[in-house]
């Protein structure tokens, strides 16, 4: 039987950022339940009362806020790394692509601090790297090329082994950033790191937001 709890729990699965809100206490619970109200009564075919809706809105936050998502834990091994000036191409993948990728990788000197990240997909290619190699780079290319993008920065969160078994981690960075409205061009995962790539002018923000999780959960942690 359709209740008006699972009506509630629907609805604000549906818009993230009501779901967040709820879980950060900072919505008005009364508000929240005439807004969602007509909507509750048009499903159910049935009027509903406000003090029905009221409850399940305040039950669903409570119990938010014992979701897995809380438990979610950085450890004092976790930092963050930022890399600016930092430029995406991507390419068409084509036969001959990867004899373009070994010709890109002599012009990168890793030792000097050099970043070279390349993803394949099924037909796409992306490069990441230092926005002083462009021009190199583009006259190593030969396969057509379907976006580039400049004034990148990326930051990273180190983990560590035991931090990457948290069911979590993923969900918890991305709705930190997407909370303070930092769009994430591309994220970039290898086992102990997780990359975000993002526009430069966004990096201090960024950084905010993700120093401020990684600083509540050692908080946590240490208590």
């Amino acid at each position: 039987m359709v209740t008006i709890a699972h009506i509630v729990e629907k609805l604000v699965e549906q818009k993230p950022f009501l779901q967040e809100a709820l879980n950060r206490g900072v919505i008005n619970h009364a508000a929240l339940a005439e807004d969602l109200k007509p909507l509750i009564e048009k499903e159910l075919n049935k009027k509903v009362k406000f003090s029905a809706v009221n409850m399940a809105i305040r039950r669903l936050s409570e119990k938010l806020k014992t979701s897995f998502i809380e438990t979610t834990r950085f450890d004092s091994e976790s930092d963050l790394t930022i890399k600016s000036n930092l430029i995406e191409i991507v390419l068409y993948k084509e036969k001959n692509v990867q004899e373009q990728i070994k010709k890109i990788y002599d012009l990168i000197d890793i030792s000097k601090g050099d970043i070279l990240t390349v993803t394949q997909g099924f037909y796409e290619v992306m490069i990441i790297t230092n926005s002083k190699h462009k021009e190199n780079i583009l006259k190593q290319i030969t396969s057509p090329i379907k976006k580039i993008i400049t004034d990148l920065s990326s930051i990273t969160i180190n983990l560590s082994e035991t931090a990457i078994e948290t069911v979590g981690l993923f969900y918890i960075t991305t709705r930190a950033l997407n909370w303070d409205n930092i769009n994430i061009v591309d994220i970039v995962s290898t086992f102990t790191e997780m990359t975000f790539i993002i526009k430069e002018n966004d990096t201090p923000r960024a950084f905010q937001a993700l120093q401020s999780i990684l600083k509540h959960d050692k908080n946590c942690s240490s208590t």
